[in-house]
């Protein structure tokens, strides 16, 4: 029974190596050039760790939020995990905030991560009808959710197609110069 908890520990022990390791690679920024090849490496590494951090993060609290219902685990205990992963997540929100990654803070919006602890405090108490209702209006908020979704798709479609269409006109136009290149050269060593 308590392999689940200690492989979330385990878990969460290995978040904690990735944030000491974020937080050795931004200290290490410092002895690096301000700019160039090896600094835009070392930087995009970091942004990829703390990414990478904030989804494990992420599962941690969703296994979290399962393990009362899966294994017993007392009320101390699951406050207890729940605040070394609030301390942990608090971390990366800083080192993401000392990088500038503003993404990373609304990848938590955009997930709807805030809404889990909410939904089931909701489901509490309600009989049959109220959670026929209640399921009701989560799916009337899911689909306002994936109508404004489409939106966005759709408009990143259009962009993605502009940018297509301006990518294919200076293809031509480089292709036309290279000609001119060549026929202009072509000229050059007959004279």
């Amino acid at each position: 029974m308590a392999t689940s908890l200690e492989s979330w520990m385990k878990e969460l022990n290995d978040a904690s190596r990735l944030a000491e390791d974020i937080n050795s690679m931004i200290s290490d920024k410092g002895s690096l050039p301000p700019s160039g090849p090896e600094t835009q490496r070392h930087m995009s590494a970091i942004r990829r760790k703390i990414t990478i951090l904030g989804t494990r993060l992420d599962s941690l609290e969703s296994i979290l939020l399962k393990l009362p219902s899966k294994q017993p685990i007392t009320e101390k205990e699951l406050h207890k995990r729940q605040d070394m992963l609030s301390n942990l997540r608090s971390k990366a929100k800083q080192m993401a905030s000392a990088l500038n990654m503003s993404n990373f803070a609304t990848r938590e919006e955009l997930l709807g991560q805030s809404k889990k602890s909410d939904e089931i405090n909701r489901t509490t108490g309600l009989d049959n009808n109220g959670m026929v209702v209640l399921q009701r209006q989560i799916m009337k908020e899911q689909d306002e959710g994936l109508e404004q979704l489409e939106e966005t798709v759709l408009s990143t479609k259009h962009i993605a197609l502009a940018v297509n269409e301006e990518l294919d006109l200076q293809t031509r136009l480089i292709d036309d110069l290279d000609e001119h290149v060549d026929v202009t050269d072509s000229r050059l060593q007959v004279y």
